[in-house]
This record gives C-alpha cells, sequence and structure tokens, in this order.
C-alpha cells in the first residue's frame, strides 16, 4: 500500500494572496485527512510565501496521519523541525529564491554535511528523508548519509510522459531496486498527478509513499467546481 500525503502549500498561496485566512490551512488539512489522506506534506520556505512557520505549528496537533515537513535544512528550518517533531522530515536542496524544488541532493558531495543532519533530526525521533534524483550512485550515496528513506525526484518522469513516453520510468525503477536491496525507504513527489501516478506506482517495487500537491490541487478546482457551482445556483433559486 502507497500512502498519498497531500502537499498543502497551495492553500496556503491561495489564503496569502488576500492576506486573510481563507482558506485556512489547518482545517483543509483536517478535511484532506478526513476525506481519506494518509498524510499532509508542507514545505515552508525562509520567505514564508505560502505555509508559514507558525502553519507548521499551528498544523502539528491536528495531524494525526503522516505529518511530513519537507526543506532545506538551514539553520531556521532545522529549528523549525525540532521544534514541531513531525512524522518525516525530508531534506530538499533548494535555493532561498526556488519557485519549486528542482533538483535532487549530491549526496556524495555533500555527504558529512548530511550525515550529520540526518542524525540530529533522527535523535530527537524524525524519520528523515532525502530527495534524490533516479542515479543509482546517488542512492548508494543515500545509504551512506545514514538516511531513513529517499524522495525519487519524478518531475523528468513526468514531463516524458506527459510527451506519451514510457521509457524514461526505467531509472526509476533501478534506482528503486536499489533502494530496496539497501534497505532505504522510498518516498516519491514532484509532478505526479492522476495522469501518471498508477503507472508510476505499478512501476517502482516498494513505493512507500507519494506526496502530490499542485496537481492535486490543481484537479481539485476542475473535478470539484461543478459541485460549487451548483451548490451557488441553488440557494440563489
Amino acid at each position: 500500500m502507497t500512502k498519498l500525503s497531500v502537499n498543502i502549500n497551495k492553500i496556503a498561496t491561495l489564503r496569502n494572496s488576500r492576506g486573510g485566512d481563507v482558506p485556512n490551512v489547518v482545517e483543509f488539512a483536517k478535511d484532506v485527512q478526513r476525506f481519506g489522506a494518509e498524510g499532509v506534506t508542507i514545505h515552508p520556505r525562509p520567505d514564508e510565501r505560502h505555509i508559514r512557520y507558525q502553519d507548521a505549528r499551528d498544523l502539528k496537533p491536528e495531524v494525526y496521519t503522516e505529518y511530513n515537513i519537507e526543506g532545506n535544512p538551514i539553520e531556521s528550518f532545522m529549528n523549525l523541525v525540532l521544534e514541531v517533531k513531525p512524522t518525516q522530515v525530508t531534506l530538499v536542496p533548494d535555493a532561498v529564491d526556488a519557485i519549486t524544488s528542482n533538483a535532487g541532493w549530491d549526496t556524495i558531495k555533500h555527504k558529512d554535511f548530511l550525515v550529520d543532519v540526518i542524525k540530529e533530526f533522527q535523535n530527537n525521533g524524525i524519520r528523515t528523508s532525502i530527495f534524490v534524483d533516479p542515479i543509482l550512485e546517488q542512492i548508494e550515496g543515500a545509504k551512506a548519509t545514514g538516511t531513513d528513506r529517499i524522495e525519487l525526484y519524478t518531475e523528468a518522469f513526468a514531463h516524458q510522459y506527459s510527451l506519451g513516453i514510457k521509457d524514461d520510468i526505467a531509472p526509476y525503477i533501478e534506482s528503486s531496486k536499489l533502494a530496496n536491496s539497501l534497505g532505504l525507504g522510498i518516498n516519491a513527489g514532484h509532478d505526479l498527478s492522476l495522469d501518471n501516478i498508477q503507472f508510476f506506482k505499478e512501476n517502482i517495487p516498494g513505493l512507500l509513499e507519494v506526496s502530490i500537491g499542485h496537481a492535486l490541487i490543481a484537479e481539485s478546482l476542475y473535478l470539484g467546481i461543478e459541485n460549487v457551482i451548483q451548490m451557488y445556483l441553488h440557494k440563489l433559486k
């Protein structure tokens, strides 16, 4: 069984655009769990342009499924995670001004740094996962850091799949087989959607969790908007 963790960053983006508290990210997190989601993911960035650090604190008592906090382990992020103590922390090497995550860790180059960070989180009872590209050497490097899991960065797969090219799943299959043999848990995320998720899941052995935000929220606008319009019309009659 692969767990679905819903990334709610886009809900915070929508809230922040008006400066108020609608939609409320805590209530949304409670709702997605009530609707069946098996986890909630947030990715606070230093400029707090969507999820704010206070959101991470406010969500803690309300997330009774998997609570996953993603981010670059700068000092402020590490302090936040150590304070909140989520189920899992996913380490992502994105720049401060990155629009979205766009690369996995070089686990060989940054091994010593990752070892220290991962040990700190694990010593505080927080499961660790690190964002990696589907490259066998990087999977082996991830094992050497002591991480519990890896999160396969799936943008390249999703792009090729949208073009009708399915062969690009191959490096993900090989990477997952290696990760399984090394005892690493496997997560995945980035541009996974209703169009490609089943194909990906069926081909990746041992896939434990997917974190999906942008696509899921965008799809919900279309698949749910008809119901909302009908509700408005009913109330206006």
